[in-house]
């Protein structure tokens, strides 16, 4: 089903308001969208979207599936996230390893489970099923935590390798994820990417956080993408790149969206990086 690949450049999230500066992209090869926000019978974003995909290469990222769910996937999703992906063939999709869902309610945040047996029987299974209904290999992201499960026997990286072991599905990696959740945890950002599987590695993610006060007069770290990539995360980015070689690379931006010109520069700079791994 997949017509397109992803380069190993930079992209950015699309967003409407930037429709017409992508006539001049820079820095910006491919794009990715939402899939939540395309699963609809028409109008100005499938136009849009319509023609982005004759010019870019096209990730879709979902949001909804809540494939860490307690219960089954929604069938009536997978039937739109289907449409969605036969229209526009994308070069990739991907979703969290997360949860959104409990008996018929949806909450608007990916929510963090405990990595047990069960859980990893449980994500393994609606992997599967994705793939399947899709026809095609999908990506799984790391998230962002800001809590451990005291029933979790299994670290975070080896609950990934293991489901991809399963599956056959590839892994997502957000950098910005990493360092928030050591940061909010207390461990160590180099040391959970010296145990990532980064050889399934398909798509890295970049994007900025806001700092708050954790209520004991330390930092806590929220996962925002509304503000640019910090000093921090750009480093542990050059770090993996000098270790795995370029990766597609996306630019999140979306809360408090800037103007493109800010998102391409962003862009240029991972492009950068990655051009530094290519010379050495």
């Amino acid at each position: 089903m997949q017509s397109r690949t992803l380069p190993n450049t930079a992209g950015v999230g699309f967003k409407s308001v930037h429709f017409e500066d992508l006539a001049d992209p820079g820095a910006v090869s491919w794009l990715e969208i939402h899939a939540e926000n395309y699963m609809v019978e028409g109008g100005p974003r499938l136009a849009m979207l319509d023609d982005l995909r004759t010019r870019f290469p096209i990730s879709v990222h979902g949001v909804g599936l809540s494939i860490g769910g307690e219960g089954p996937l929604d069938p009536a999703h997978l039937a739109r996230l289907r449409r969605l992906i036969e229209r526009v063939r994308p070069a990739q999709f991907s979703e969290h390893l997360a949860w959104s869902t409990h008996e018929g309610a949806y909450f608007s945040d990916l929510l963090p489970l405990p990595y047990t047996a069960a859980t990893l029987d449980r994500v393994a299974a609606h992997v599967d099923e994705v793939q399947q209904h899709l026809g095609l290999r999908m990506l799984l992201e790391n998230p962002s935590s800001y809590l451990v499960f005291e029933e979790s026997t299994l670290s975070e990286t080896a609950f990934l390798d293991e489901v991809s072991r399963r599956t056959g599905c590839g892994l997502l990696l957000d950098i910005n994820n990493v360092f928030i959740s050591a940061s909010n945890l207390g461990t160590s950002a180099q040391g959970y990417l010296a145990d990532y599987p980064v050889e399934l590695v398909g798509e890295i993610h970049l994007a900025g956080y806001a700092e708050e006060d954790d209520g004991q007069g330390g930092p806590l770290l929220i996962d925002t993408h509304g503000a640019p990539v910090a000093d921090p995360v750009w480093e542990l980015y050059a770090e993996v790149i000098s270790r795995i070689g370029p990766r597609p690379t996306l630019i999140e931006w979306d809360n408090d969206v800037p103007e493109f010109r800010t998102l391409e520069v962003e862009a240029a700079r991972a492009a950068r990086v990655m051009a530094r791994r290519r010379a050495a």
